[in-house]
């Protein structure tokens, strides 16, 4: 139902994940009889996680050690490890700036040029690890670099930007053509952002194997503040969700929705499966790995934009590994560990077997679920707070 915003403005009433709520079924089940893996394209992963291509987020060698896990990892092309041999000073530098510097910083070591011959090596350094490699482009830079991660045999390529349409219009250069390149393209190809219904069907036609869903959630991005556009997610992943059935119906080919940004939690992945994902794209939990290369830091893709930034450096705070976080075993009680073995015990509590039963799931609007009856949780500081 719209909401009148003045007489001449109607909106419709959008949520988030903090303000709906996953309802259990009339069964429960066997935690290890559920099955949360993921099939894309080829391929079978035991997590429904995408890491995200984010220079803080995914190296090449963690990209590895995800695979390994049962996730796959986006490595950012247009980022440090395409630009620098060795990004690590780079990463040294960035860690060290103060909050008043960082951004500027960040510009400033974002202007070196990308090399055709790291974007190679690269992708090579993740397909040697054994692991299927995935890594993003923005659409100005895909006709650049396609011949590149061919060479190279990429498994995945994401052609990622804030804001991804089938149809942009430029009046001073080509623009990419989204479904011209995917259905020449030798490899599979998943897009994104988007955060509405009717621009997730024009996506999904492109023929790509996935789409984004997420615009300015995550915890280092400012486009919402900087530009005002974005749908919270809850209301995004469903709008998507009702696309893919759009598009499965006239197509009869399956496109997954992946929501990107805005989860730090196991409940919050559980509630954008329960939207309707097929499965998550995170950032800022695996910054505050061990293992992941932003030095305890987290920075967002348009941080470095030289004109009009759209991202911060935040601090993420490492205190666990990867494998703690992704798959356990978990010593803190707030959800930001073995988030994918407390997807698998949602399901199970909610009585579904899979990750596409549990798209299925009842869910309510509820604002005050996370602080009801939590008062001495929330006085003490403690526990879901």
């Amino acid at each position: 139902m719209d909401i009148e915003i003045g007489m001449g403005k109607q909106a419709r009433r959008a949520y988030g994940f903090d303000e709906v709520s996953i309802v259990p079924s009339r069964r429960t089940r066997d935690p290890d009889d559920v099955d949360i893996s993921w099939t894309l394209d080829a391929w079978t992963f035991n997590l429904p996680l995408m890491a995200s291509a984010m220079d803080a987020v995914v190296s090449p060698k963690n990209a590895v050690e995800i695979g390994r896990l049962g996730g796959l990892a986006v490595l950012n092309l247009e980022g440090l490890w395409s630009r620098y041999e060795d990004p690590e000073p780079v990463y040294e530098r960035i860690a060290e700036a103060s909050p008043a510097e960082a951004t500027k910083v960040i510009q400033d070591v974002y202007t070196e040029p990308m090399k055709a011959e790291l974007v190679r090596e690269r992708i090579r350094e993740i397909k040697e690890g054994g692991v299927v490699a995935a890594a993003s482009l923005t659409p100005q830079r895909v006709q650049d670099f396609a011949k590149d991660v061919l060479a190279a045999e990429l498994d995945i390529l994401v052609i990622q930007g804030t804001v991804v349409s089938a149809e942009h219009v430029s009046k001073t250069r080509e623009p990419l053509n989204l479904k011209e390149f995917i259905k020449t393209f030798d490899i599979p190809v998943i897009v994104g952002g988007c955060a509405a219904y009717e621009t997730a069907y024009h996506l999904m036609k492109t023929g790509a194997i996935g789409v984004l869903v997420g615009i300015g959630p995550g915890a280092a991005c400012t486009s919402r503040q900087v530009l005002g556009i974005g749908v919270p997610q809850a209301t995004a992943i469903a709008d998507a969700a009702a696309a893919r059935v759009r598009h499965l119906e006239e197509t009869g080919r399956y496109c997954h929705v992946i929501a990107d940004g805005g989860m730090r939690t196991g409940g919050d992945i559980s509630k954008a499966i329960a939207c309707g994902a097929d499965a998550v794209m995170i950032a800022s939990p695996i910054a505050g790995a061990f293992e992941a290369p932003g030095r305890g830091y987290h920075w967002g893709m348009a941080t470095f934009h030289p004109e009009l930034p759209r991202g911060v450096r935040v601090h993420a705070a490492q205190n666990a590994t990867l494998k703690e976080i992704l798959i356990g075993p978990a010593d803190v009680n707030d959800g930001t560990l073995n988030l994918f073995g407390a997807l698998q015990f949602s399901m199970a509590t909610a009585g579904y077997g899979t990750v596409k039963e549990f798209q299925k799931s009842e869910l309510v609007v509820a604002p005050a679920v996370k602080s009801e009856g939590k008062l001495l949780q929330q006085s003490q500081g403690v526990g879901s707070v």
